[in-house]
């Protein structure tokens, strides 16, 4: 999952949620890296998962960014 957000070229990779751009976030390593990692697992969270929140971009520019970043993974 940390690998997939740093190939990310379009989405800013912060937790602020309500933004207009596409955000995407690795919840193991930010919003919950305080939590051992069988906390973690318990409360549904792997290292593999990813939260994105889509913004208002080109949905092309979009699609290509995640295309991108799985071929790189």
């Amino acid at each position: 999952g940390k690998r997939f957000i740093e190939a990310l070229r379009l989405f800013s990779h912060l937790a602020n949620v309500g933004d207009a751009k596409s955000l995407a976030l690795h919840p193991s390593s930010t919003t919950h890296s305080q939590l051992t990692e069988n906390q973690q697992r318990e409360s549904g969270l792997t290292p593999d998962l990813v939260r994105l929140s889509v913004g208002i971009e080109n949905i092309d520019d979009i699609i290509n960014d995640l295309e991108q970043a799985f071929a790189q993974v």
